[in-house]
């Protein structure tokens, strides 16, 4: 008990001297916040898409893959709040921003009665390379904090990107899915039948790359296949 108080101790000695900020508003942060304050999950934009079974997103995906939920934490907006921070998370070496937004949609997701829709959680892989030199994967961290919350187990070597893709968002509808349509393959089949996958990406705008990774998990007998993403952006 002693140690552990003097543990509180020190660390808020030093957050005098090495504040944490909140990526999203850049106000302090208190002890148990991790990357992002609590007024800023509160606040915000979300898509409520787990409420929706029939969004924006669904409708557009669902004719094209026999997908069964397609659901977003927050919708993307340029220059705003949610942009800051999957800035962070993908190009300042911030991965628990990755793990404490899952943990919170996670939870979301689990008062919404959707823990026993899936029974493994998939992140969208990064190809080796350029993986090896942002130093994790992105949907990975969230993938992890989804597991987390709702306590269902994720996998992230069962399906590999296999070609290096451009960057994505300058691209046209069809060049984006020429781009991703031949770039995933599975590597352990056996693994993946009879099971509802939830398949995880960072963010969703045409959904290209979860409808290409999603096809040859599809391949594989699963018994349904979902996509959830940390913001969409229409």
């Amino acid at each position: 008990m002693a140690i552990s108080v003097f543990r509180d101790v020190v660390r808020d000695f030093v957050s005098l001297f090495f504040p944490q900020f909140c990526f999203a508003c850049e106000g302090n942060l208190v002890h148990g916040e991790n990357g992002i304050c609590s007024e800023c999950l509160l606040d915000l934009p979300k898509t409520d898409f787990h409420n929706n079974i029939h969004n924006e997103f669904y409708q557009k995906l669902a004719g094209r893959l026999p997908v069964k939920y397609v659901l977003a934490q927050f919708m993307f907006n340029k220059r705003g709040k949610v942009q800051k921070l999957l800035h962070h998370l993908k190009y300042r070496n911030r991965p628990e921003i990755g793990v404490a937004l899952g943990r919170a949609y996670g939870s979301v997701l689990l008062k919404a009665n959707y823990k026993t829709e899936f029974d493994l959680i998939i992140p969208v892989p990064l190809h080796p390379i350029r993986q090896q030199k942002r130093g994790y994967n992105q949907s990975l961290e969230f993938a992890k904090g989804l597991s987390e919350a709702m306590n269902i187990p994720y996998a992230d070597d069962l399906v590999q990107r296999v070609l290096q893709t451009e960057t994505q968002t300058k691209h046209t509808k069809l060049k984006r899915w020429q781009n991703v349509s031949e770039v995933f393959k599975v590597v352990n089949e056996d693994l993946l039948r009879n099971k509802k996958i939830l398949l995880v990406d960072d963010v969703m705008t045409t959904g290209s790359t979860l409808e290409a990774c999603g096809k040859v998990i599809l391949d594989c007998n699963i018994t349904d296949i979902s996509f959830t993403c940390i913001a969409s952006a229409r």
